[in-house]
């Protein structure tokens, strides 16, 4: 029997593919299933049109056989079969694919798609095997033929016995080396976990002879009553029973009617799939049968993942191609402002690459990911108006993600992230929405007002607030360092601009003439106070936001202080400065003491400057310069 030459450039392909295309040898036995199925599916489609043959799903599996002592493991199929002359064409030119001929031939529409377009798949099987048997008898033939290769060197192929119709792919499993263990290929449990990882949806069983723990039947003795005692002290005996077990669930909770379905079924497929310990908040089940064909079932979480903030956090979605998984992350179906939605995208329609692991980018997948990215938001709008306490739960999670999606890529994503951000509210006590905000605003109130800290108590105390609470307008607490970056790339919502309660011009009207008078009068003082205090500030003014408090700062500039604070934060502190003014109530008692120091007492006028200064800084957070200064000075006026 001479054996066959692959084509030159067959044999190259093979050598490529067993060392480079798959990423995982597991993949392995997912191409040999989905071929399998194939094979099955190709006898569906004979019988749609030819009386003589009758189909009985039934009849149809799929059957994996580890061998431990023999070392093999085998794939067999009750499908199409083929013949010789098939053998020598699909597997003895690699990347010809009878599949994907049968597929054009038949215009197949009626969602029975068939998976294997690419004919590489079956030789994934070298990289787990040395030597491939395939033994196969055609329904349109008498004879049965054993194709057989250990690689790149060639085949051979010899008409054997086989009484039924079908193929047996036969894998002589490779000896471990230092760096690979094949034993895993030939471990039952192994198998039944790669099965269930890849193939759990293949529409056909998928068998395997189970050997399973269980207790020893005890046959019953004449003398039972009269040994009781003596047989309750026995240890009860253990045997290992085989039996043929289906691995796989088959039919996938997507491409059931939803109203089959019950919240409970797609919380089970949620635990199942392990996307989180929590109970999600909602489920999106979608179906498009449109310009591209797919099935979804999304899951927005309840609570965050450990590591979701961390470099280790992978986004994405399962994908599948017709029920097989192809990969457990694609991260181009979902925008990483909605990276954790986690969930499956099922589709006959994407252009995959050969090994199928990766995706082309193509306008198929940019369709899905663009109506996926549409129904995510317009559920998390749902839930945020039906289910305010859910929403709110789901925001403390979450919400931080969606502000940066407002903020990243210079703000292109804000149109699509504005309506679904909330900050606590001064006047509610509780998250808004920007919208909400909006329909409260008083006629006359000309900006969306904000103010930012460490927390919404350090907030209600500060300062700058005084004047724009006092007018009963409602303040925005920004309380994360995300916040105010967010808000300065949103710039306007609904034709309101935003304005921080430290600008310098808040917009509110004031007694301009008063404003002009101290201006005026108090121009030599609040000039030497800022020769004492140099560079530290821009200005030291009048101020016309404080009531009760005797300073504060505010900022001239698009750099606010906790903007200051968050950036010097950064690895590479670039010492960035917000533009400060000390803002000095002049109808505060401690300005009196002021006048007075500037008229008679040079040296305690610096002494109050300092002071002052140093308790804006402590107002805002932010260190002092010199405590030891800053104590020694408090202690000077107290004697």
């Amino acid at each position: 029997m001479a054996k066959r030459q692959f084509k030159a450039e067959s044999k190259r392909l093979l050598e490529l593919m067993i060392n480079s295309i798959y990423t995982h040898k597991e993949i392995f036995l997912r191409e040999l299933i989905s071929n399998a199925s194939d094979a099955i599916d190709k006898i569906y489609y004979r019988a749609l049109t030819d009386e003589n043959i009758s189909f009985n799903k039934d009849d149809y599996y799929i059957k994996i056989t580890p061998d431990k002592e023999s070392r093999t493991l085998t794939i067999s199929d009750t499908g199409i079969g083929m013949t010789k002359e098939e053998l020598e064409k699909n597997l003895g030119v690699i990347a010809k694919s009878g599949s994907l001929a049968f597929k054009k031939e038949n215009e197949l529409k009626d969602g029975h798609d068939i998976i294997g377009q690419f004919g590489v798949g079956f030789y994934s099987a070298f990289m787990v095997a040395d030597v491939v048997t395939v033994i196969t008898k055609s329904i349109d033939s008498d004879e049965a033929f054993k194709w057989e290769s250990k690689g790149a060197d060639g085949y051979t192929i010899k008409a054997v016995e086989k009484d039924t119709v079908g193929t047996d792919i036969i894998l002589k499993i490779k000896d471990n080396t230092e760096d690979e263990n094949y034993d895993e290929f030939v471990d039952e449990y192994r198998l039944q976990n790669i099965i269930k990882k890849y193939s759990d949806f293949i529409r056909y069983p998928i068998k395997m002879d189970i050997a399973e723990r269980k207790l020893k039947e005890q046959p019953e003795t004449p003398a039972a009553e009269d040994n009781k005692d003596e047989q309750q002290d026995k240890q009860p005996e253990y045997e290992y029973v085989v039996e043929e077990k289906t691995i796989n669930s088959m039919v996938p909770i997507w491409r059931k009617n939803k109203n089959e379905l019950t919240d409970e079924d797609y919380h089970n497929f949620y635990a199942e799939k392990h996307y989180g310990f929590d109970k999600p908040i909602k489920h999106i089940h979608i179906s498009v049968d449109g310009a591209v064909r797919y099935n979804a079932i999304l899951f927005i979480p309840e609570t965050i993942p450990f590591d979701y903030y961390t470099k280790e956090y992978e986004k994405g979605l399962e994908l599948y191609s017709s029920g097989v998984l192809i990969m457990e992350k694609c991260s181009d179906l979902l925008p990483d402002y909605f990276s954790f939605v986690k969930g499956m995208v099922d589709s006959e329609d994407l252009s995959l690459n050969i090994s199928r692991e990766m995706l082309q980018h193509d306008r198929q997948l940019k369709l899905i990911a663009k109506n996926i990215k549409n129904k995510i938001k317009k559920e998390l709008q749902t839930i945020m108006k039906d289910d305010r306490e859910k929403y709110e739960e789901f925001f403390k999670s979450f919400g931080r993600q969606l502000k940066f999606g407002v903020y990243n890529e210079f703000g292109r994503h804000k149109e699509d992230l504005q309506d679904l951000v909330m900050f606590y509210s001064s006047t509610e006590k509780k998250l808004v929405s920007l919208d909400e905000y909006i329909e409260r605003m008083p006629e006359e109130q000309k900006y969306i007002y904000y103010a930012t800290g460490e927390s919404n108590e350090r907030i209600e105390k500060s300062p700058q607030t005084e004047l724009v609470a006092d007018k009963g307008f409602e303040i925005l607490y920004f309380t994360e360092d995300i916040d105010e970056f967010a808000i300065k790339v949103l710039r306007t919502y609904k034709d309101k601009e935003f304005k921080s309660v430290t600008a310098g011009d808040l917009g509110i009207e004031q007694e301009q003439d008063k404003d002009d008078k101290a201006k005026e009068e108090y121009k030599e003082l609040f000039e030497q106070m800022n020769s004492i205090l140099s560079d530290k500030v821009k200005e030291v003014r009048a101020s016309k936001r404080l009531k009760t408090h005797p300073v504060c700062f505010s900022t001239d500039g698009e750099v606010t202080i906790e903007m200051e604070k968050i950036l010097n934060q950064m690895p590479d502190n670039q010492k960035v400065k917000a533009a400060k003014v000390l803002e000095i109530n002049t109808n505060h008692e401690v300005f009196k003491s002021l006048q007075n120091a500037f008229e008679n007492d040079k040296d305690k006028l610096e002494l109050y400057t300092n002071i002052l200064y140093n308790q804006a800084l402590l107002i805002e957070g932010l260190p002092v310069e010199d405590p030891v200064e800053f104590t020694n000075n408090m202690c000077k006026v107290m004697v």
